[in-house]
């Protein structure tokens, strides 16, 4: 699967559960929706998924990418009820970096 780089960074931080390396990924303004919440900018954005990588310990195998919507669509396995649960990972991108991360199922 030929991913955007910044994206392929992204589960590799997630798979290696490295929190500072997921929210590098994103840039200083950027915006994750997930869960009901909305977490803004990097060090909230890593506050979330440091919080989230205790809980749930989750990782990711991406499935499927689609180019025209940026959306990846990842196998999520962790400690959560259904697990594992394909996500869909709706993404903005710009200059290298995520603008916006929308996380839906």
């Amino acid at each position: 699967m030929n991913l955007p780089h910044i994206i392929s960074e992204l589960v590799k931080a997630q798979n290696d559960f490295d929190s500072a390396a997921y929210a590098n990924c994103f840039a200083e303004h950027a915006v994750v929706f997930d869960e009901g919440k909305t977490h803004n900018g990097k060090a909230e954005i890593e506050s979330w998924i440091d919080k989230a990588n205790k809980e749930y310990h989750a990782t990711m195998e991406p499935v499927d990418y689609d180019e025209k919507e940026n959306m990846l669509s990842s196998k999520t396995s962790g400690n959560f009820p259904g697990s594992p649960i394909v996500l869909k990972y709706h993404f903005e991108l710009s200059e290298g970096y995520i603008q916006s991360l929308k996380v839906t199922s």
